[in-house]
């Protein structure tokens, strides 16, 4: 169903052309005869009168043409069958020339302005159904819950009430406008740099030129309350009558673009709210796994390693072999224990059941406190501290920022060669503290620098160093805990930099209590 204004065919819009003419003559005919035996009792202005009537009755029924065809033929057999002679287009009385003009004036006349009327009156009713079908389209719209119901109901809204085609351009991940996959139209086409001047720009772009060349000819933003979510292109049908005809509905169109917008971002939203409640549920899932296990495993853990320890002590001695057996042991258990500590760790910061233990103190002890701690491990990296002049106190937890330099230490031990140098340099920016832990190493891999900081992603995929990717994520928890921020890079000579800061905040004053004395004897009044 089409409510694209067509030429006005009457009340008969199923007849055809010729059917439509060949009862105009009929209807002609017919007045003859009923006026034929009326003309002993009417005045031939009164005969003129049913003539007229016929016209008028044309006009209505079987459009402006008809009704036309209907006005001349009507003065010819008026002038034939009724002003005398009779059957004869003589006229002997000049006067009946004057009523023949004005018979055929008034009947034409007559025959526009109901035409006309006629025509008014379909297009009236064929704008109140593209009302109705825009009021359904948007009801269609309010209850769609993916893009492709989106496309589906835009597309059939088009194409049913403006004989029109469509496709919906949106931006993928790159910011390029992409037709919906399974909605574009064999037959249109979209010249690109419309499309970009109608999605930048937030107004619409037509080009009639374009028409009948198999291009759309009018491009429509969609434009939401946020931004625009993209282009709506549209084409016409028919050749001829659609260009313009659109072009006068652009009006229409803007509105249905409207409320394309607003259901694309609806849409949008939606995927995003199902999208980050499905994350939240699948970390707390997580978390709970990993907190689970990590009790479960952290007491027979700590049993296996106190064993081991049990072993390399026993008197009398082990044999060599067995010796080194042992102390294997115990290393794996450390190591496993380990990664059950920081399986735990994780799951507590994820869950926010961390308390922080904040307390005002220089950065350069637990510097060293992480060094002694790693002792073993950077037993085969000298460390280089290049700590800036006059840092303040901090205001932060000992026992896990100690953590967070223990774990950048460890990483860059592990990724560095033996024998080359691990630097931690410590100085003040923009009103913060400014760590950074540098090594010689690998680096990171590329397009890794955010992804390192995911729980279970490692820096070098394809490492065999052992690790499981938490060591990152557990720094850049206690980090943003204490209010700062974290970041990773690869050195321009090297080697990969981690950088976390922390908020100087205002430290305490520390008033010095002087104690007065006079000659080494506490003073009095006399």
């Amino acid at each position: 169903m089409s409510f694209v204004p067509k030429p006005s065919v009457g009340a008969f819009p199923s007849l055809l052309a010729w059917q439509r003419f060949a009862l105009a003559l009929l209807a002609c005919a017919a007045t003859a005869l009923i006026a034929t035996p009326l003309l002993k009792y009417l005045d031939l202005a009164n005969i003129v009168m049913l003539f007229l009537l016929t016209v008028l009755l044309i006009g209505v029924s079987l459009g402006l043409a008809p009704a036309l065809l209907a006005a001349f033929v009507s003065v010819g057999m008026f002038d034939f069958f009724f002003v005398p002679p009779r059957f004869s287009f003589e006229v002997h009385d000049g006067q009946y020339l004057v009523t023949f003009a004005v018979m055929l004036a008034v009947a034409i006349i007559t025959g526009q302005l109901t035409a006309g009327l006629r025509r008014q009156a379909d297009e009236s009713a064929a704008e109140a159904l593209r009302t109705h079908a825009l009021y359904e389209m948007a009801r269609d719209l309010s209850g769609a819950l993916m893009l492709e119901q989106v496309v589906d109901i835009t597309r059939d809204f088009l194409h049913k009430v403006l004989n029109a085609e469509s496709t919906i351009l949106l931006p993928d991940s790159t910011g390029r406008l992409q037709a919906c996959s399974g909605q574009k139209s064999a037959r249109l086409q979209i010249e690109p740099r419309l499309a970009i001047m109608a999605y930048d720009g937030g107004k619409p772009v037509d080009c009639v030129q374009l028409a009948d060349s198999g291009y759309a000819e009018l491009y429509l933003p969609l434009k939401a309350s946020q931004r625009v979510r993209g282009v709506v292109a549209v084409a016409s049908s028919e050749s001829g009558l659609a260009p313009e005809f659109l072009h006068t509905q652009q009006q229409r169109l803007e509105t249905m673009a409207s409320l394309v917008a607003i259901a694309v971002e609806r849409v949008h939203y939606v995927d995003v709210a199902q999208n980050t409640q499905v994350q939240i549920v699948s970390e707390r899932l997580r978390s709970s796994i990993l907190s689970a296990l990590s009790h479960d495993l952290r007491t027979p853990l700590t049993a296996l390693v106190g064993l081991a320890d049990s072993l390399t002590i026993s008197k009398p001695p082990l044999a060599e072999a067995a010796l080194e057996t042992a102390e294997a042991i115990r290393e794996q258990a450390e190591r496993l224990a380990g990664l059950v500590g920081n399986l735990l760790d994780m799951a507590r910061l994820n869950a926010g059941d961390v308390t922080l233990q904040k307390e005002w103190q220089p950065i350069e002890e637990v510097i060293g406190s992480s060094i002694k701690l790693l002792g073993r491990a950077l037993a085969e990296h000298p460390v280089k501290v290049s700590l800036a002049k006059d840092v303040p106190l901090i205001e932060f937890d000992a026992v896990l920022i100690e953590r967070v330099f223990c774990n950048l230490l460890e990483n860059a031990a592990k990724y560095s060669p033996p024998g080359l140098a691990i630097e931690i340099a410590v100085h003040l920016r923009d009103g913060k503290l400014e760590v950074a832990v540098s090594d010689s190493g690998q680096g990171f891999a590329v397009d890794k620098d955010h992804a390192v900081f995911e729980m279970f992603v490692r820096g070098q995929p394809e490492s065999s160093t052992p690790g499981v990717g938490l060591g990152l994520a557990i720094c850049r928890a206690i980090v943003e805990a204490h209010a700062g921020t974290i970041t990773a890079a690869n050195r321009a000579q090297g080697g990969a930099c981690v950088t976390f800061s922390l908020p100087l905040g205002e430290p305490p004053r520390i008033e010095e209590e002087v104690l007065a004395q006079e000659d080494g004897r506490q003073s009095c009044n006399p």
